[in-house]
Parts: structure tokens; sequence; C-alpha cells
């Protein structure tokens, strides 16, 4: 149900990351929304509203605010458990968390590199945005595109380590990931087994929104892995309380187990690195992918987010963490050591009303 005078009113873009993520998740729990397209002006009054310059926010009924949907989902979750997403057992809930940190915050790079460097993407965008985001803007559509492709390049592409000589290797985390995605897929309907978790909407925000609808890289998720084109609709289409009686699954399939140690061995290094330069105060860091060197901004967002990772990974059970142990060997030597020095939240534990003392952030559109 997306009825015009829905409870939920979701302030985003139908061209957006994080948007398509949480409408995937209402869509799947039967929660609705309506979603109004934003323009600059509804995206600064929502910035004011929760101190936060990002989307999706999400307006409530009762004139409080959501924003964040790392933290949007487990709060809804607490309002509506029926066909959950959280799987049940400590084993599975936290490989689900860890997936979608990683496809928040590891894809997002490929994911605007594919839009903003392509040519032919970035023209198709930059007019949708043109004449979306930026309709309230005073000035002829042209030059409204200039400038909002412009925009997105400094800010997601040459202010985002991708240059001449890394260009190709951020570009080929997309396909990295398709690699290990297509047999997953081709075996299983969902990353976990047989039900939607928060592993799958991690993965469906850039999955959808960027890689399966902007040109470039849905032609190559067409050819080179038909079955996660197939997933990418199935999660759009699918209703969760279908899966009521399905049960969660115990252990981690062995076809999930290449896309695990794919964000071991380059998403918590690139994570730890990005926290250590945010303690140190450095406003830039390094990391090496498949030898070679990206400089990117440093980000008290990620840093937290991988904070909280630790944080969950050392309140496992001792079992648990064996089992992870067994299957992921790299994962507890990057999570196992403590946090020195914590890292506040970027935003207040939801539901958020309105604040001006809160760090603006900004998120991809």
């Amino acid at each position: 149900m997306h009825q015009v005078d829905a409870p939920l009113k979701v302030h985003g873009l139908d061209l957006s990351y994080f948007t398509g993520k949480l409408e995937g998740y209402l869509r799947g729990k039967d929660i609705a929304y309506t979603l109004i397209e934003m323009d600059t002006a509804d995206f600064k009054r929502c910035g004011k509203a929760t101190g936060v310059l990002q989307m999706p926010q999400v307006e409530w009924t009762n004139g409080s605010w959501l924003t964040d949907t790392t933290l949007i989902i487990p709060y809804l979750e607490n309002l509506h458990t029926d066909s959950s997403v959280l799987p049940n057992t400590p084993l599975m809930l936290f490989v689900a968390q860890f997936l979608e940190d990683f496809g928040d915050e590891w894809l997002w790079r490929p994911a605007l590199a594919h839009r903003w460097a392509n040519a032919l993407d970035a023209r198709l965008m930059g007019q949708r945005l043109a004449l979306g985001m930026m309709r309230d803007v005073p000035l002829p559509t042209p030059l409204r595109r200039l400038v909002i492709t412009t925009r997105q390049r400094m800010h997601f592409l040459w202010g985002d380590g991708f240059n001449r000589r890394t260009g190709q290797r951020i570009l080929s985390q997309y396909t990295d990931c398709l690699a290990v995605l297509q047999p997953l897929f081709a075996a299983q309907p969902f990353v976990l087994g047989q039900r939607p978790s928060l592993a799958d909407y991690g993965l469906f925000g850039s999955m959808f929104r960027h890689f399966f609808c902007d040109p470039t890289p849905a032609g190559i998720m067409r050819t080179q892995a038909p079955a996660v084109h197939e997933w990418v609709a199935r999660m759009w289409n699918l209703r969760l309380s279908h899966f009521n009686a399905q049960p969660w699954p115990t252990g981690i399939a062995a076809e999930c187990l290449p896309l695990l140690q794919l964000a071991c061995e380059e998403f918590l290094p690139y994570m730890a690195l990005n926290e250590e330069a945010w303690l140190a105060s450095q406003k830039n860091f390094s990391f090496t992918n498949r030898g070679v060197s990206i400089a990117v901004p440093t980000q008290r967002y990620r840093a937290w987010r991988y904070q909280r990772l630790r944080t969950r990974y050392q309140a496992l059970p001792e079992p648990v963490k064996s089992t992870l142990a067994e299957h992921l060997p790299t994962l507890g030597p990057w999570l196992g050591e403590a946090v020195k020095q914590a890292i506040p939240a970027v935003v207040q534990q939801l539901p958020v009303v309105p604040s001006h003392q809160q760090k603006s952030v900004s998120r991809t559109w």
C-alpha cells in the first residue's frame, strides 16, 4: 500500500541508493508510505529537522523523524515484529548485520563511480536530477544539468579517490561482487538461503537503484550475472509475510562464503584504516585494493559503523566466534581488538526530533 495519505512520508529520490534500500524494505514489510521527491528546499528542510543532510528522511506521523536506513530498519522491526528480516540466532544475525555494513559502505564507491564516470550514465542522471532534485533552482535546464553533474563528480569521483590510475579498479569492485553473487543466487534465492534478511536489503541499495537501473552497470549485470538481475527484481516484488513459515538458516551456507570472504579481505581493512585516520584527525587516508593504492576522505560515519561492528562481534558467545573462525579465519583479527576511543553516532537513536546539534553528513543521491 503506497496511498497518498499513508502514515510514513519518505523524503528521497527514486534514483537514490538508500531511498531504494528503504523502499524495498517498506514494500516487503507492507508498511504504507508515500515517496516525496526531494527538491533542494525539501532537502534543506529535512536536514534542518534532523541535523543531518542526507536521504532518505522519514517524516513520522507525530512530527518526529527517522533517518539513516541502518537505524530505521531495526527501529521498524521493533514496531512490526511479524515477518522479521533479522535472523533468530546470534551467528546468522551477526552475518546479516555484517553484510549490511558491507553493502552500504563498500559498494557505495563503485556505485557512484559507474553513475558519474560513464558518460551515458552521467548524462542521463544529470538530466534526471536537473528536472527533479533541482527543479526549484531558477536556472535553465542545461545549466542545472551541468551544475549537478559537476557537483556529483567533484564529490563522488575526483573527491573520492577516482582518477586515471585508480578508476578501473574502483569500477571493478562492482564486477568483483557480481562474481561472487552470481553463483550464490544461482544456487539459492536469497543471500543467507531460503528467506530474505537484512543482508539482502544491505546489498539491495546499490544493486537496485544504481547497478540494476543505470545503463552501463545494468548491461554488465544482465550479461555477467543474470541470477543477480533476477534477485533484484525478486526483492522489489516480494512480500516478507510469504516467508514466515520458512525457517531461518542455522549455519552459513557454502554458497555465501565467497561473499563473506570478499568482505573480510577487502572491506574490513579499509574500514580499519578509516577508523585509524579519523582517530588521528587525518582528513584523508590511503588503502590498497588488489595492488592499487586509493586515497579517499576519512569518514566519521564509517568509523562509527566499524566500531559498532566490532562491538557486536565481541559480544558474541565464544562458540559463535569459533564457528566464524572456522569459516572466516581473517574475521576475528580485524574485529577482535577492543575499541580504544569510542566515536559517537552521527545521528541520534531513533526517532529523532528537530535538532541542530548533530553533525551534518551528506549521503549519495
